[in-house]
């Protein structure tokens, strides 16, 4: 008796050091990005210019680092799932790039959860693979999730995560920052969970202006309304101080909240219809402001099980912002069934209102 219970000590003793140890090693680590950082610009070696032309199209997608498919559920949704077979995820990947690699016609792209090395993702470089897919583009990408080991969920942990998101543009980027939102959880849960942020990109115009491209991935699973305000406010207030030096604005991501006052329309493409827990609030922006987003068809779908169209619920939460001196020309959905993404990819075209 004596003997076990010297083991159960020792077993005890040994779990209590290897947390302790754990935890350390992990805040050891943490990644703990500046409130404001520049961002590195790759891409084809060009000269900055002054843009001429007053019509410009864009892309917002949330590819769900290649590992959310139409076959996947997730157990973060209540489903069971962590990551996808490696050759499910690879047609997810290369499905993903053709897409891509079509839109010819497309400016700027602004790209949300893609990884440049994960367990999730088997350790894909989806950065590397994109860059190289839009070689003749000038890129930046964010980090905003990058811890060592996630230990969830315990039958199968996520593991390493490095991931973020990427701008891409057809025009030389002459500034590209990181805006970090303020962390919505405490210590030792931080240490786990997403550094969220935006990607600020800018572009001279031949008028002296700037077009400034904002790229977004708002809080998920927050509803706590003081932390998501405080979150919104650090984009808005940028937003707005840009638009004051007269120059033009244009905000695309995954917002995670309803656009104000949305509405399906026309059926919703025959997908299930279900509101968002969080709505954007119609005072967030001033009213002249414009919230680009197409009624007609959802943008995301909830990941319980694997999807089935007209049985998954699905709601909007990827759109566009632009400010009052752009006129919004398009804001159309591409239906893709979810196919690669619990997200669907949205565009828009816009024209800015020259002086």
């Amino acid at each position: 008796m004596k003997m076990a219970f010297k083991i159960i000590v020792r077993v005890i003793l040994f779990l209590i050091f290897a947390f302790i140890g754990f935890v350390a090693y992990i805040s050891i680590l943490d990644y703990r990005p500046d409130v404001i950082e520049d961002i590195e610009v790759s891409g084809p070696k060009a000269s900055p210019y002054k843009l001429t032309h007053d019509t410009f199209s864009l892309l917002s997608w949330n590819i769900g680092y290649a590992g959310l498919g139409a076959e996947m559920d997730f157990f973060y949704d209540d489903g069971v799932q962590v990551r996808p077979t490696k050759k499910m995820g690879r047609k997810y990947l290369d499905n993903i790039k053709t897409f891509i690699g079509n839109q010819d016609s497309v400016d700027f792209f602004v790209l949300q959860e893609i990884d440049v090395r994960a367990r999730r993702s088997h350790n894909f470089n989806e950065v590397d693979e994109i860059n190289r897919l839009l070689q003749h583009n000038h890129s930046a990408f964010a980090k905003n999730y990058h811890c060592q080991f996630v230990p969830v969920p315990l039958y199968e942990p996520l593991g390493y995560v490095k991931g973020g998101m990427l701008t891409f543009s057809e025009f030389p980027i002459t500034e590209a920052k990181r805006y970090a939102y303020p962390l919505i959880a405490s210590w030792p849960n931080k240490l786990f969970l997403l550094d969220r942020c935006f990607i600020l990109t800018r572009f001279p115009l031949e008028n002296g202006k700037d077009l400034v491209v904002l790229n977004t991935h708002n809080s998920a699973y927050v509803t706590d309304s003081i932390l998501r305000i405080k979150e919104l406010n650090i984009m808005k207030e940028k937003m707005l101080e840009e638009y004051s030096k007269g120059n033009y604005v244009v905000a695309g991501g995954d917002w995670n909240a309803n656009p104000p006052n949305f509405k399906p329309k026309n059926g919703f493409n025959g997908h299930k219809f279900f509101p968002s827990e969080v709505k954007m609030n119609p005072n967030t922006l001033p009213t002249d402001w414009t919230w680009a987003y197409d009624p007609t068809a959802p943008t995301n779908r909830q990941n319980y099980k694997s999807f089935v169209k007209g049985e998954n619920p699905t709601t909007i939460l990827d759109y566009f912002v632009v400010s009052p001196n752009i006129e919004l020309l398009m804001a159309k959905t591409i239906d893709l069934n979810f196919e690669n993404s619990d997200h669907n990819p949205v565009y828009v075209k816009v024209k800015l209102i020259l002086n």
